[in-house]
C-alpha cells in the first residue's frame, strides 16, 4: 500500500499524451477570461530529475519524451508540451528534468487561478509541499485525494479541471474512482474531468470506464493510444484519458496529437483512439 512512485514511470510514453492533452485543455479553458481551479487528486512529488535511480531504473522516459526532444515537424499541441517541458529543464539542451501534473500547470496558471493538490504518499506530499512552499495560488493537502476531491467542489470560481490519476495499486481503486467521479459531477456538473487510465487487464479497465459512460453524465469523450495489442501478460500495453465536459475543439486536437504520436512513439501491433463515448 503506497509503495507507488511516479519517478519510476515519469516521461513515458503515458505521460506524454497525459500531459500534452491536460495542458491544451488548460489553454482551451484559458480562452475564456473567468478564474478557475485545477483540482488534481493524486499529484505526485511535482517533478522528477531523469538521471534518478527511479528513472533510470526503468529508462521508461527514454521511450516517450525522449524522442519527441529534438523531433521535428510535430503539432503545435506537441510543440506546446515540449516548450513546456524545456522550460522545466531551464532551457538546457539536455533532457534531464520533467515536470509533474502540478509543475506542468504552474507554468500556465494566471494570477486569478488556483490549485488545489491531494498527494497521500509521505516522501511525495513533503517535496511537493517544499515545492510550493509560499505559493498563495496553490494548496498542497496531505490525504486521500478521491475524498479530497468531493470536499473542494463545488469551486468558488464554478469553472474548473480536475484531473484524477490514481495509481491503481488494489483493485477497488477502479470501481472508487469512478464512483468518486460520478458523486463530484453531481456537485459540479460544469467542471472538466480527466480521468487518466491504464489498461493491463482491459476487462477491468472496460469496467470502470462502463460505470462513467452508463451514469447518465453527458459529453464523455475517449483519448486512448495502445502501443500494442491488449495482452494477458504483465504490463501495461495502453493509456489514455476518458474526459468529461472537454473544451471545444480538444477532440480535434486530440486526433491531430494522437496521430502524430503514432508515428512517433508507436510500435507494431499499436492504434489510437478519440471518440465520444456519450455524446450530448
Amino acid at each position: 500500500m503506497l509503495s507507488y512512485r511516479h519517478g519510476y514511470h515519469a516521461g513515458n510514453y503515458a505521460d506524454v499524451l497525459k500531459h500534452a492533452i491536460l495542458l491544451q485543455t488548460l489553454k482551451l479553458l484559458h480562452k475564456k477570461d473567468k478564474p478557475l481551479v485545477y483540482i488534481d487528486t493524486h499529484a505526485g512529488a511535482g517533478g522528477y530529475a531523469l538521471t534518478d535511480e527511479f528513472a533510470q531504473k526503468t529508462g521508461e522516459y527514454l521511450e516517450g519524451v525522449a524522442k519527441l526532444w529534438n523531433a521535428p515537424d510535430l503539432p503545435e499541441s506537441l510543440n506546446d508540451y515540449l516548450a513546456a517541458v524545456k522550460h522545466f529543464n531551464g532551457g538546457e539542451e539536455e533532457l534531464s528534468l520533467y515536470p509533474g501534473s502540478p509543475a506542468l500547470m504552474d507554468m500556465e496558471l494566471r494570477e486569478k487561478d488556483r490549485m488545489v493538490l491531494h498527494e497521500l504518499h509521505g516522501t511525495d506530499y513533503l517535496l511537493l509541499d517544499e515545492y510550493f512552499s509560499g505559493d498563495k495560488q496553490v494548496k498542497v493537502i496531505k490525504g486521500d485525494g478521491l475524498k479530497g476531491l468531493i470536499a473542494a467542489v463545488p469551486p468558488l470560481e464554478r469553472r474548473g479541471l480536475v484531473l484524477i490519476d490514481p495509481s491503481y495499486e488494489i483493485k477497488t481503486d477502479y470501481q472508487d474512482v469512478a464512483q468518486a467521479i460520478i458523486k463530484a459531477h453531481k456537485r459540479f456538473a460544469t467542471g472538466v474531468f480527466m480521468l487518466w487510465y491504464p489498461v493491463v487487464d482491459r476487462a477491468q479497465t472496460e469496467s470502470m470506464l462502463s460505470l462513467l459512460a452508463q451514469s447518465g453524465i453527458k459529453r464523455q469523450l475517449r483519448i486512448e493510444q495502445a502501443l500494442e495489442a491488449d495482452s494477458d501478460e504483465f504490463g501495461m500495453t495502453a493509456a489514455g484519458l476518458w474526459v468529461i465536459n472537454p473544451p471545444w475543439q480538444l477532440d480535434e486536437i486530440a486526433t491531430e496529437m494522437l496521430t502524430c504520436l503514432q508515428t512517433k512513439l508507436g510500435r507494431q501491433g499499436g492504434k489510437v483512439s478519440v471518440k465520444w463515448e456519450v455524446g450530448e
